[in-house]
């Protein structure tokens, strides 16, 4: 007689259990939560742009943060299903082509825009990393010309041949730049997180 084994996701560890205790849709909220806990860079009231919120951990967060007093605005290629407070919106869309309507549906004067998107991985490397950077220059591109003067960025990069460049454009629009590997990120994954401070 054979015994049926109970298949466990291989991913699952102490932050994907913690996720779920907490109702947030992923362990992604625990990389912004460490991030906000060290720049404070989302405040009561404010406007927060999430570029890539799918499945909308991030979103949920941001929301807690700036109170209903604020606006929560997302994007993704996917659905996002979550039940979010009625100061969050959110748009199904690609970043790499805004159609004007949707563009001009999102808005600007943004305090935060923050993005933790990520390519379909191939498993090369580089290809990876290449295609990071670009979702990424486009969230810059993004965060520049809607953020409010003294706003902050968030970005997820996959580091490679590209990490300086990008680390460059970061610095030449803010202020002030710093690098995060936060403690939830899986020790295999090559994903770092850009924080730009104080737009020029």
């Amino acid at each position: 007689m054979k015994h049926t084994k109970i298949k466990r996701n291989q991913w699952e560890d102490h932050f994907t259990r913690k996720a779920r205790k907490e109702k947030y849709p992923a362990r992604s909220v625990y990389k912004l939560q460490e991030i906000q806990g060290k720049h404070k860079l989302i405040k009561k009231g404010a406007r927060v742009l999430d570029l890539g919120c799918y499945p909308g951990s991030w979103l949920v967060y941001a929301a807690q943060i700036t109170g209903p007093g604020g606006s929560v605005i997302g994007i993704d290629l996917k659905t996002v299903t979550e039940n979010l407070p009625s100061h969050v919106r959110i748009y199904t869309g690609d970043i790499l082509a805004l159609e004007a309507p949707l563009s001009e549906s999102i808005g600007d004067s943004f305090d935060v825009v923050l993005s933790d998107m990520a390519p379909a991985t191939t498993g090369n490397k580089n290809v990876d990393a290449a295609r990071s950077f670009t979702l990424s220059e486009a969230a810059l591109n993004i965060a520049t010309s809607r953020l409010l003067p003294g706003g902050s960025f968030v970005c997820k990069i996959f580091q490679g041949p590209d990490f300086n460049n990008f680390m460059d454009l970061v610095k030449a629009s803010f202020k002030n730049c710093k690098i995060i590997k936060p403690q939830s990120s899986r020790k295999t994954s090559k994903e770092i997180f850009i924080v730009g401070l104080h737009k020029k």
